[in-house]
């Protein structure tokens, strides 16, 4: 969900201060009043939710000195100016020194709530750009990110953990969707380069001329960035798509990364997309580049590998989106988990991202099916069976932990209600939780 962003009004005039809140209070923003720069000062830090609405001419300090403060304090924070009349001047110069723009007096209500509307928006994407910073710098939460008890995810955050804290070269490889830009700054985020420069540059996204510049300069004057091995030097570069690197360019890489010696200064994560059938990675690079970047290697496995993790994710996902959207996430019967478990599921995760999307839009309207979500344009959905080796057991096991988890999340950790919804004794709930390793604690 948004944050909800606040509109800080400082201004010495009560009634003009009172008049400017009830307005935008009005046009539904949450608005705090300060009648001085100096108490306003003690309230907006570097991350204010927020925007700021300010006099130009107040006594004590003026709306200037209080602007270059808060530009220093935050340089991305609209703030919006109401000058008098004949101060066009200044308010120039203090749109020069950051401001966001200004009103002068008198001025059109309507005039200041469109400016707070653009200035808000404006926020709210600094404030989420900044949020999604310190997510991917953030080992702990990027970990939790890669959800699943399968084997094959212990596995992954093994690997991940073990290899973060390793210095060499990585090559990181899997089927389309499975998320490996995400393992990638997992991998940043928890080893000893984590808080340095990350940058993920996508290979296939440019022409050779263009990524050659990119990846190794020369840079143009009027560049405002270093080229990517320049700029990523401490820290690590991401190459996304590897394999659409030329032999010139892999060449190039080859020697840049010769260069650097043993630690390296840069360390280089490459992406393999390949998904050519019977075509690797290994194929696509020279040897002495391959062997160099795969000497430490990930592969991230396929969703349908994955297990009753599929349902896991499916619910975490359609919740999310139901709060998103402002209704109930699909309740999933057991005919529909066992189709989510036997799908073949070619897009991965983000293929579930889609489906579960379009089941929480589906269930809104009170139509459709994830079977129906579940059918591509060539393939009709097969009927349920059992036939890839896992018995009835695994599959009603799977849909029973699910259903158990979804219901205690709906009711918050209150055993009370759902023993009461799903008509069990509490001793069989307490046993079937200890065994799907489900603890109350966790939903509280």
């Amino acid at each position: 969900m948004a944050q909800a962003m606040k509109i800080a009004i400082v201004d010495d005039e009560q009634d003009m201060r009172q008049s400017i809140s009830q307005w935008l209070a009005l046009s539904g923003y949450d608005t705090e009043t300060f009648p001085s720069a100096e108490d306003a000062l003690k309230k907006l830090g570097p991350d204010y939710p927020g925007i700021v609405i300010s006099d130009i001419k107040m006594p004590g300090m003026g709306g200037m000195e209080f602007l270059k403060k808060l530009m220093g304090s935050d340089s991305a924070l609209p703030v919006i100016m109401i000058t008098g009349h004949g101060d066009v001047p200044m308010a120039v110069e203090a749109m020069r020194v950051g401001a966001f723009d200004f009103l002068e007096k008198p001025f059109n209500p309507d005039r200041m709530s469109e400016l707070a509307k653009k200035a808000t928006s404006a926020r709210r994407l600094v404030m989420d750009n900044r949020a999604l910073r310190r997510e991917l710098s953030d080992g702990t939460q990027l970990m939790k990110k890669l959800i699943g008890g399968s084997p094959v995810m212990e596995r992954l955050r093994e690997d991940i953990l073990d290899l973060g804290q390793a210095d060499g070269h990585v090559l990181i490889d899997g089927e389309t969707g499975t998320g490996k830009t995400l393992v990638a700054h997992a991998l940043h985020a928890v080893g000893s380069r984590a808080g340095k420069k990350f940058v993920l540059v996508s290979c296939a996204a440019l022409e050779e001329d263009a990524l050659s510049k990119r990846l190794f300069g020369p840079m143009m004057p009027e560049d405002a960035q270093l080229p990517a091995i320049e700029e990523a030097r401490g820290g690590t570069l991401v190459l996304e798509g590897i394999e659409a690197l030329s032999e010139t360019l892999q060449a190039r890489l080859l020697s840049a990364i010769n260069e650097q010696g043993t630690p390296a200064e840069t360390r280089i994560v490459a992406i393999s997309n390949l998904q050519e059938a019977g075509r690797t990675s290994e194929d696509a690079l020279r040897p002495d580049l391959f062997y160099r970047l795969a000497a430490l290697r990930i592969t991230v496995p396929p969703l349908r590998q994955r297990g009753e993790d599929i349902l896991t994710l499916f619910t975490r996902l359609s919740e999310e989106f139901a709060d998103e959207y402002g209704c109930d996430a699909p309740q999933v019967s057991a005919q529909e988990a066992a189709q989510l478990l036997q799908a073949p599921w070619p897009g991965n995760v983000r293929q579930l991202i889609n489906v579960a999307e379009r089941a929480v839009l589906q269930s809104r309207r009170g139509s459709g099916s994830i079977a129906s979500l579940l059918m591509t344009d060539h393939e009709e959905m097969q009927p349920v069976m059992t036939t890839d080796g896992k018995p009835l057991k695994e599959y009603v096991e799977a849909f029973e932990r699910m259903l158990i988890d979804n219901t205690m999340r709906r009711h918050k950790g209150s055993i009370a209600s759902v023993m009461d919804e799903l008509c069990l004794p509490r001793r069989t709930l307490n046993e079937k939780m200890a065994k799907y390793g489900l603890q109350r604690s966790d939903y509280l």
